[in-house]
């Protein structure tokens, strides 16, 4: 299950943000991943969910999980188009020289921190 080394990352580096920021708790994590990553959505949930448990700084924050559908572009005839991880021909011409332009997308968009009251 390479979800739950793709969370330890996404929350190691959204901590140390938030901790850099002067936070008291990490609330909220955003992410977008593409499908083409071959990551399921609720093996992230899971994963988060087990990372965040029992640590006060996390233990309540929440993940935003934005799945990103593959899209490509024909080399042929210059098309873009929508599809599956399996299905990669251009349903224009039929072609298969495509360029992957979308998908593979394994980002942190935003986090949503509690600052300090002063």
């Amino acid at each position: 299950m390479h979800e739950l080394g793709i969370m330890t990352g996404v929350l190691e580096a959204a901590t140390a943000s938030a901790r850099e920021a002067g936070a008291t708790r990490l609330l909220k994590v955003t992410l977008s991943v593409g499908e083409m990553t071959e990551a399921i959505e609720d093996a992230l949930v899971f994963s988060f969910e087990a990372l965040v448990e029992g640590d006060p700084f996390t233990a309540d924050a929440e993940l935003e999980v934005r799945m990103i559908s593959p899209r490509s572009r024909c080399l042929e005839c210059g098309a873009e188009f929508e599809h599956d991880r399996f299905h990669m021909f251009c349903p224009e011409c039929d072609g298969f020289c495509t360029e992957l332009l979308a998908g593979r997308e394994l980002q942190i968009d935003s986090i949503e921190v509690d600052l300090p009251d002063d």
